[in-house]
């Protein structure tokens, strides 16, 4: 007599009881991990992050980010606050955090069994329908085994998720204040080239008027010339590079179409008299830089991987099927039933495959890690002095030009005036200081800008978001011995 089998569940509540699990609200959450970016954000920066998930919300923040801009005259602050609210790679960035929340989600969520059915020997005439009916139902029994660890680390990658977030938030934010002083700076340095050039127009112009009477050789008019021709050079490539710059903000902050029409200043702001010292730079670095917690967060992914591996080193794969037997006969003109209870383990045997080369990988993976980790506190720590460094001495440098070389040049001036009007000095020595006097004032601008750079990265440097990219000591334009400019 031939045997069918029929799954039932007897143990499988037993098995499903086994592997039920509470599911963390911080998964599940309508903008999961969000609220943490946006605390840290504000903590470091003071600037307000926000996450658009619906048609609604982005409307709201493009006529927020309108009323900011349109036909504006926008500061450092405003240009960093639009470009969080507007910059799409921000969006995608928090987008990612809510991915990585899903997929922590996931993992809390036990595997669905697996259920198989058949039906044998349909239509047989002494039983009716059918001879028998076969099902079987699997439960991945590793799976259940496995899922606090595989929770650990999806809740670690969750929360680096949101630093990396927070990462890239102050990122932005670094790169769109050292936008705004490169477009700034950009037109500043204009304002002085145009100043030089009408100095030269009008040494041309004499050069010119002397000429015709003879009183200037050929080589004098061209020499005068042939400067008032290499400013008119300057002066379009400094246009140039001021609309270049602006473009750069303008695409940082995420704007098109009607919203790109606002203005910077026309020159950065005045000096601070003086600049105060920042004391354990290097401890507030290595509790605040969020790269440095995005690392240690890694060493902690490893470790706990390394666990998971350890665990599933010689089985891989464990399931176990629970069911009975089922069987009717049909005898004398009676049909009967008979259940007998089965159940099954399967599970991979690790002959070939043993785990040491899966073992041997996790331990390489979290030395890696260590690695990274202990190279990023060692970077951390030389940035966050670099920083310091390059801010105070960038201010020293500013001063200087401000205080120094720009004064003494004027008194120059004054004082070549003076003698002008005595007919002691002549035109053109005169015109010679009027240059001298504002390629001084574009040096002293150049160090300005280099100064709030370096006030810039000081901040990164603590908190993260670029320190040492595009520090002090960047060329700017400047006007040479003669009134050439360069960049």
């Amino acid at each position: 007599m031939r045997i069918m089998k029929r799954a039932l569940i007897g143990i499988f509540p037993l098995a499903l009881a086994a592997c039920e699990t509470a599911i963390p609200q911080a998964f599940t959450e309508p903008k999961a991990g969000f609220a943490n970016v946006a605390n840290q954000t504000s903590a470091a920066i003071g600037k307000r992050a926000v996450f658009a998930e619906t048609q609604a919300e982005n409307d709201a923040l493009r006529s927020q980010v309108h009323s900011m801009v349109h036909l504006k005259t926008i500061s450092a602050d405003t240009a960093v606050q639009v470009a969080l609210l507007n910059n799409r790679g921000l969006q995608a960035s928090y987008a990612n955090v809510g991915l990585s929340a899903a997929e922590a989600w996931q993992q809390s969520t036990p595997e669905n069994p697996v259920v198989s059915v058949g039906i044998l020997g349909i239509g047989a005439a002494e039983l009716g329908l059918y001879r028998a009916i076969e099902s079987m139902i699997a439960v991945n029994i590793l799976d259940a085994k496995t899922r606090k660890q595989r929770m650990a680390l999806a809740d670690i990658n969750f929360r680096a998720a949101q630093l990396e977030a927070v990462n890239d938030t102050l990122t932005l934010a670094n790169e769109t204040r050292m936008a705004w002083i490169n477009a700034v700076a950009a037109f500043e340095t204009v304002s002085y080239i145009r100043r030089a050039k009408a100095t030269s127009d009008a040494g041309s112009e004499l050069a010119r008027k002397l000429g015709e009477t003879g009183a200037l050789n050929k080589a004098g008019q061209a020499r005068e010339q042939a400067f008032n021709a290499e400013l008119a050079g300057q002066l379009a490539r400094a246009r140039l590079n001021a609309t270049m710059a602006k473009g750069d903000l303008t695409k940082l902050m995420g704007l098109w179409g009607a919203q790109v029409d606002y203005f910077v200043p026309d020159a950065l702001p005045r000096l601070p008299r003086s600049v105060g010292n920042v004391t354990s730079i290097e401890a507030k670095a290595l509790r605040n830089r969020v790269d440095l917690r995005v690392a240690k967060l890694g060493l902690e992914a490893q470790a706990a991987a390394f666990g998971l591996t350890d665990q599933t080193r010689l089985v891989t794969d464990l399931e176990i099927i629970s069911g009975a037997e089922l069987e009717r006969e049909a005898e004398d003109g009676e049909t009967s039933t008979e259940i007998t209870p089965q159940i099954e383990l399967e599970f991979a045997i690790p002959i070939y495959d043993t785990g040491k080369a899966r073992m041997r990988k996790a331990e390489l993976s979290y030395l890696q890690a260590a690695n990274v980790l202990a190279e990023r506190a060692v970077n951390v720590r030389s940035e966050a002095r670099g920083a310091e460094t390059s801010y105070h001495a960038s201010h020293k440098i500013a001063q200087h030009y401000a205080n120094v070389l720009v004064p003494l040049r004027r008194t120059v001036e004054e004082e070549g005036l003076l003698s002008y009007n005595g007919m002691i000095t002549n035109t053109f020595e005169l015109l010679q200081d009027t240059r001298e006097t504002l390629s001084a004032s574009l040096e002293a601008a150049n160090a300005k800008r280099d100064f709030f750079m370096a006030q810039s990265n000081l901040t990164a440097a603590i908190y993260g978001g670029g320190a040492g990219s595009g520090g002090a000591g960047g060329e700017g334009a400047t006007l040479a011995a003669g009134g050439g400019a360069g960049h």
